[in-house]
Formats: C-alpha cells, structure tokens, sequence
C-alpha cells in the first residue's frame, strides 16, 4: 500500500511541460498587458528608458509571477494525481473539475454577482481557468506524472 508523503514525488518533466502548458495559458489572458507593453518599449527612447519604466517592471513581475504559479500548480495537480491514483482521462476531468469548483469558481460567481464585470471578460478568464485545472489534469494524466511508473 503506497503512503502519502509530506510531497509527493511528481516527475521532473511533467513539472516542466505542466509549467509550459499552464503558462501558455497564463499569457493568454495577459497577452494584451504584454502587448500594451511591447508597443511601449517600441516608443521609447531608448531600452534603457524602457526597463527603467514601471510598464516594463509590471510586465517583468506578471510573467515573472505567472511562470512561478503555473509551476506550483503543475506540481500540485501531479501530485494529486499519484496521490489519488488517477490514470483515466475521465478520472482527470473529475479532478480538475473539483479543483475548478475549489479554486476559480467562488471567483467567478463573485465577478458576476457583486463585481458585475463584463461577461466577455468573465468567459475568457473561466475558459483560461477550465484550461488550467481540467486541462492541465488531462494533459498531465497523458504525460505520466509518476516517478516510478510501477506505482
């Protein structure tokens, strides 16, 4: 009977990839800040002008942040994944699907209910959200997140 450990090993590479897949999505939805960010650096001056600006230190702290939350979230679903046993893509869309109702839905019904933001912008980030739980699930399920695939 296989224990669970305070972390449980996930493989390297299914980290990595998980990042990418998970990132990707990331820059998705902030595409338009980087290309609000991009257009600046065009105008400006100089490059050192435009890392000195605070567009290039938001842009540099959001992808920064991203890519360090896409590779926390990718360990996390993998070791949820070799924790719970998980080896069936209908398995996988059960767990990201739990942990799309435990992490972005309270979200989502608060931007519809008291923060009334446009619905466009409501779809893009729950469809970026499916993609980053559901999806990652399933992709992490067809990679292998097992260190030992005789687990």
């Amino acid at each position: 009977m296989a224990t669970l450990h305070y972390l449980p090993p996930v493989k390297p590479s299914a980290i990595a990839l998980g990042t990418i897949f998970n990132h990707a999505i990331s820059l998705a939805v902030l595409g338009p800040v980087f290309g609000d960010t991009y257009r600046q650096a065009q105008a400006a001056n100089s490059k050192e002008e435009f890392f000195k600006s605070k567009e290039a230190a938001t842009a540099a702290a959001s992808w920064g942040s991203s890519l360090v939350g896409s590779a926390v979230q990718s360990y996390g679903v993998g070791a949820l994944i070799n924790a719970t046993g998980t080896m069936t893509y209908k398995g996988a869309a059960y767990m990201g699907s739990l942990i799309f109702m435990a992490s972005a839905a309270p979200s989502i019904v608060s931007q519809i209910v008291t923060e009334k933001r446009p619905l466009d912008t409501i779809a893009v980030s729950a469809l970026a959200r499916v993609f980053e739980t559901i999806g990652l699930s399933m992709f992490l399920t067809y990679w292998g997140t097992r260190t030992n695939p005789f687990d």
